[in-house]
């Protein structure tokens, strides 16, 4: 065992050692450091007796109104859930699936168009032709600009977060479903359009490249060779980014869009914390529906 031990220590020091990891490291602890001090965080302050009264009695509204009128009889939980999926939960839920799913529907068709115009090997003179004649120097030109402006409309989109976006499309349409699905349906095509422009610009050249040379036209070489070849993996990223807008349309509700998060804002401002904690329960239990349908959906496109 001594043995043993001896040679671990050897292997040890003789370890390989990076500077720039190492300092690194040490810079890092210094900023956890200084941020602490200047924060001026305390653990203390969780402690005290206000505090633990008040989590006190937010745990206590936490159980269901009728469980504590009856003295912590929980056989009343089944009823009171239902009665709440029924008056208002399934219609809000509803609501965000609905939402999410028309979000990325608009998204995928704009992030596909999009990204016709920002794959530098299809918005070209000659596309997926690269031995052809030399295009002449407007046509060149008019190219560029169309792949630099598709790509700054697409990096425009997916720079304002969905918050933002919302903002602005509630002062313009009120607290419909429209502003939420507008304002993920804008950012989610602006990822979408940027990862579907790198799939088209890394897809197999050759299927497309004999379709050019037997005198194929940009479109038909696009839905005839690009289009299958990019189709599995753009339906990862489609069902990927879905389950991430299933979480958003939920939190977008509380700017006071109908939806899932709407009730949960209601709610709080009426200090009604048990139906809250019940409908963030159920916006939960809503993203983990979609993150599986998500995760069935990328198996099955995976495999075929």
């Amino acid at each position: 065992m001594s043995d043993c031990a001896a040679v671990i220590r050897r292997l040890h020091r003789r370890r390989p050692r990076r500077p720039f990891v190492i300092w690194s490291v040490r810079l890092l602890g210094a900023l956890v450091v200084v941020s602490w001090l200047v924060g001026d965080f305390s653990l203390a302050e969780w402690l005290t007796d206000r505090r633990l009264a008040n989590l006190q009695r937010f745990l206590t509204e936490l159980q269901p109104w009728p469980v504590r009128q009856a003295g912590g009889d929980w056989s009343l939980l089944v009823g009171w859930v239902m009665e709440l999926l029924r008056d208002r939960g399934l219609e809000a839920l509803g609501r965000t699936l609905a939402v999410s799913v028309a979000a990325m529907v608009l998204a995928a068709g704009a992030g596909a168009l999009l990204s016709l115009g920002a794959a530098r090997n299809l918005a070209t003179p000659e596309p997926m032709l690269p031995g052809g004649r030399r295009p002449g120097r407007w046509s060149i030109l008019f190219w560029n600009v169309v792949v630099g402006g598709t790509r700054s409309v697409l990096i425009f989109a997916r720079a304002i977060p969905e918050y933002v976006w919302a903002f602005l499309f509630l002062a313009l349409l009120g607290p419909t479903a429209w502003p939420m699905v507008l304002a993920l349906a804008l950012h989610n095509s602006g990822i979408l359009g940027k990862l579907s422009a790198e799939l088209v610009e890394n897809v197999d050249r050759q299927s497309a490249s004999a379709l050019r040379a037997a005198g194929a036209g940009r479109f038909q070489m696009v839905w005839a060779a690009i289009f299958p070849l990019s189709l599995p993996r753009f339906l990862l990223y489609f069902f990927y980014r879905w389950e991430t807008c299933v979480r958003e349309a939920t939190v977008l509700g509380m700017l006071g869009m109908a939806s899932l998060g709407f009730l949960i804002l209601d709610t709080r401002a009426r200090n009604h914390y048990d139906e809250m904690f019940f409908f963030i329960l159920a916006g939960g239990a809503l993203v983990l529906v979609g993150d599986l349908v998500s995760l069935v959906s990328r198996r099955f496109v995976r495999k075929s």
